[in-house]
């Protein structure tokens, strides 16, 4: 279970002041574990795609309209189209939570569209619903909207705001989407312990800064 655990994480690394150094540690780190992916900033995109050229198992992933989804739909788009040009295999896009928390589905549904249609058949597309900031009934919404839209995902949290993932989240998240979207949790999961209950209620990929603590089976301090 810890092997598929490990092949289950997105090792991440989104802090504003994250330097080379930094992220030249996680990359390298992923080569070794061999996680599911590198989940960095936009602007080092590139140079993930360079350095984990030689490791395909391992893909390159990247935020859009992050950490807010304040950002219009085009410039999600746009976003996209860059990230992808630069190396990304997926993006995690942030909904327009606003609109969603005003009944705006129409709004949401587009924007999440706009995304997809740009990544269609060249990147992944994770959708951050940011469940902290939702009611349940919002939750199941913006997974209902994420699906018809085409995501490929649905994801819990940025890490950056009011809290992280929760099993009970996760577990909604599952029952709304059904067996064949995927479902990420992300902010907050800190141990192989955490991992593993993220998994049984449902989730199909684990974001986290801690991925090495995960996978040696140890707790760590980093909150993402």
């Amino acid at each position: 279970m810890t092997q598929n655990i490990v092949k289950m994480i997105d090792h991440t690394l989104l802090k504003a002041d994250a330097t080379k150094e930094e992220i030249l540690k996680i990359i390298n780190e992923a080569k070794e574990y061999l996680f599911a992916s590198v989940c960095v900033n936009p602007t080092w995109v590139k140079t993930a795609a360079e350095l984990l050229a030689d490791t395909p198992e391992v893909k390159v992933c990247t935020v859009i309209g992050f950490p807010l989804g304040a950002s219009t739909s085009e410039t999600k788009a746009f976003e996209t189209k860059n990230a992808i040009e630069n190396g990304a295999d997926e993006v995690d896009m942030v909904i327009n939570i606003s609109a969603l928390k005003d009944q705006q589905d129409e709004i949401v549904e587009k924007d999440i569209r706009a995304v997809v249609e740009a990544a269609k058949g060249k990147a992944l597309v994770k959708v951050i619903i940011e469940t902290s900031l939702l009611t349940d009934a919002e939750k199941i919404r913006a997974c209902e909207l994420a699906v018809k839209a085409g995501a490929d995902f649905v994801k819990t949290s940025t890490g950056f705001s009011t809290g992280g993932a929760t099993a009970p989240d996760i577990r909604l998240m599952r029952q709304t989407v059904g067996a064949n979207v995927g479902v990420k949790a992300s902010g907050g999961v800190r141990s192989r312990e955490d991992s593993l209950a993220m998994v049984e209620a449902g989730a199909t990929r684990i974001g986290a800064s801690s991925g090495v603590s995960i996978a040696k089976g140890e707790l760590s301090n980093n909150n993402y």
